[in-house]
């Protein structure tokens, strides 16, 4: 099992700070968003983000904050704090976190109590954890162990009980993630880092030792842009988690984005049938090309009309139209006479929708189904509209369970 590293974010009555004992603040709530970025990009596998809050009103508000967090990190939240029944367990999970931590009222153990006996009943206990009074967080892996300075980490990190290392030592915005868990790899600590399959070595390089590698997005596939590596590139671009490259015409190393903002976070890195050819999937921040395109690739020479569509563009393509007409109604449009008629006429037609796609099953024809799936969709596509939900929240969901 790979050891965590896991920084915190601690909330107090509608402020963010890096310390629980609130001295270290983030001035603004698009700094926490910044910050949960800089620990994702940086190397951290997760964000346990604790709320200190004396009142409802600011939990609340702590709520409404973890939910665009989760939407602005891809790496696993876990939240805690403020929680006094079962129902604000349930509102962490909702709001995204992987993992809701609840706080043992016992000082020197990590014995369970009613609400989480309740808690791991309800959710399961990949969703639940135990804090103590002394910050130890318990998950169903192991242990997730404070560490207050540089030096304790390696300790920590070799007991045999422990699952990960949080606290301020790895809380900072300047921890270097990927050179402490290069430490961990000499040591035989295992982390989860970009650690090669195959050495470079075994790689088919051409004259110069470079080889090509073709850029796509993690998410969408598309491809962005296509460079070269050299060893010391290949080898740079996993220490570090950013894309690192082979200048030919400047004959030295370049990190895509290091002029320009414009990163590129590696997520994978693939190598062809033949060991000569890289496929890198990266977070691209900004655009890939010089010129300011998303993609170098934005010069159609030639196509072919085809009625090949991608599912998931197809449903991004439909919100992208609802929310526009959300934005800027369209006379004579359907979509912004729901729109105008409110949540309730939505809901009815959902309702309304979903009995149809019922009805639609029991009869013999297939396309009547497919139609009336389409229609309930897209219904519920307005309601999700309305409702602020993504596509991405539903997919992101789906793949936590």
């Amino acid at each position: 099992m790979n050891k965590l590293f896991l920084p915190n974010i601690y909330a107090k009555n509608s402020l963010f700070y890096f310390d629980e004992a609130c001295k270290n603040e983030i001035s603004q709530e698009n700094e926490l968003f910044k910050l949960g970025q800089t620990f994702e990009e940086a190397g951290a596998d997760g964000i346990i983000v604790y709320d200190l809050s004396d009142d409802d009103i600011s939990h609340e508000k702590f709520i409404l904050s973890l939910r665009k967090l989760t939407k602005s990190v891809d790496i696993p939240l876990y939240a805690g704090g403020h929680i006094n029944r079962l129902e604000d367990v349930k509102k962490y999970l909702y709001a995204g976190a992987k993992v809701c931590i609840i706080d043992d009222g016992a000082k020197d153990s990590l014995t369970g109590s009613e609400i989480i006996s309740d808690a791991v009943e309800r959710f399961g206990d990949d969703k639940t954890a135990v804090r103590d009074a002394a910050g130890r967080i318990a998950l169903n892996c192991g242990i997730i162990k404070p560490v207050f300075s540089a030096e304790d980490i390696m300790p920590v990190l070799t007991e045999q009980l422990t699952a990960g290392v949080t606290g301020e030592a790895v809380s900072s915005p300047d921890f270097a993630f990927y050179k402490v868990k290069s430490e961990c790899i000499k040591n035989d600590i295992p982390v989860n880092a970009f650690t090669p399959t195959i050495p470079f070595s075994e790689l088919k390089v051409n004259d110069s030792g470079l080889i090509p590698v073709i850029v796509q997005d993690y998410k969408t596939d598309e491809v962005l842009m296509m460079a070269w590596m050299n060893e010391a590139a290949f080898n740079t671009t996993a220490e570090t988690g950013m894309m690192t490259y082979f200048s030919r015409s400047r004959n030295e190393l370049w990190v895509k984005g290091e002029t320009s903002g414009h990163y590129q976070y590696v997520r994978s890195i693939s190598v062809d049938c033949d060991n000569d050819t890289l496929l890198a999937k990266v977070k691209q921040v900004g655009a890939a090309c010089h010129t300011g395109e998303r993609s170098c690739f934005y010069r159609e020479l030639y196509s072919k009309e085809t009625n090949a569509k991608n599912p998931l563009k197809v449903f991004s393509e439909v919100m992208d139209v609802i929310n526009d007409r959300k934005e800027h109604p369209k006379e004579g449009s359907y979509t912004t006479y729901l729109f105008e008629q409110g949540l309730d006429k939505v809901l009815k037609k959902c309702g309304e929708e979903a009995s149809e796609v019922i009805i639609a099953a029991k009869n013999a024809d297939p396309e009547e189904i497919k139609y009336e799936m389409a229609d309930f969709l897209y219904h519920a596509m307005v309601l999700m509209s309305i409702k602020g939900v993504t596509w991405e929240d539903i997919t992101k969901e789906l793949a936590n369970r």
